[in-house]
């Protein structure tokens, strides 16, 4: 089980991976709080960068006018960041995956979507598809009524039994093609000479902090990790649960967390 967030030591942490929906989030905003302790671990210099499942529309958005260093968006497809090109500060973009490879997974996402349609009867898309490019996200709880447990269940066995990696996200059951999840995403990026040039640490020196099942991977690589009281009521069914835990909910505990990191020891 996680211990107390008094527990962990920071004084190795240069800076912080994080899930953004109902980690940074809260219900759905990001309040005053949460966004003040982003700030402020930029200003002290950490190192940011949201691992999302959230769309490509979302992460051009994010990198551009977060203060943030690079966000990995649709869970490990691609990282966008801003570097300095001809004098000005310019989106770039680095893919996980090949060219050839994303244009087989986007062939084959198209053929599920239609199976999920015709196997779940009036389901709904999130309301942020239109700005996906390599997954779909199929919403259980944010604008629909909740599913019960054992349809969400059933839609990510119909998933997997076409061949499509699925994680269940605090509010989407989110699917696709490729062999990579958040934590293939980052590594890969932070193994490109754009992260060298961007000055980011190797992961050893970074800290992630999640809420959710599709963090699992994420919470299992990075040697320090930390999941928002929220993540409590999917501990029993976590094989790679956080090493640490805050008090505080969502957005509470994430401003928790880098008071923290301010208060390195």
């Amino acid at each position: 089980m996680p211990q107390p967030i008094s527990q962990l030591s920071t004084k190795d942490i240069k800076g912080l991976c994080f899930d953004i929906d109902d980690t940074f989030s809260t219900h759905g905003k990001i309040t005053a709080e949460a966004f003040q302790a982003l700030w402020d671990l930029k200003k002290a210099g950490f190192k940011l960068i949201p691992v999302t499942g959230r769309p490509a529309g979302w992460c051009d958005h994010i990198a551009r006018f977060w203060p943030v260093d690079a966000v990995v968006g649709e869970n490990g497809a691609f990282t966008l960041y801003m570097e300095q090109d001809q004098g000005r500060e310019k989106l770039h973009r680095f893919d996980t995956l090949t060219d050839s490879e994303n244009a087989e997974a986007k062939s084959k996402l198209f053929a599920l979507r239609t199976r999920i349609e015709k196997e779940f009867p009036g389901v709904h898309f999130a309301s942020d598809q239109a700005y996906r490019e390599f997954d779909l996200a199929i919403d259980f709880c944010e604008d629909v009524a909740p599913w019960k447990d054992s349809e969400v269940t059933r839609l990510v066995s119909v998933c997997e039994s076409s061949g499509a990696i699925a994680k269940i996200s605090s509010i989407h059951v989110n699917t696709w093609f490729g062999k990579y999840t958040k934590i293939e995403g980052i590594q890969k990026f932070l193994a490109s000479p754009a992260a060298k040039i961007l000055g980011l640490p190797a992961m050893e020196h970074l800290i992630f902090a999640g809420d959710s099942p599709n963090d699992e991977p994420m919470f299992a690589a990075f040697s320090e990790s930390v999941g928002v009281a929220n993540v409590k009521k999917f501990l029993p069914t976590m094989k790679s649960p956080p090493k640490y835990i805050t008090q505080g909910e969502a957005g509470v505990g994430f401003a928790e967390l880098a008071q923290k990191l301010l208060n390195q020891n």
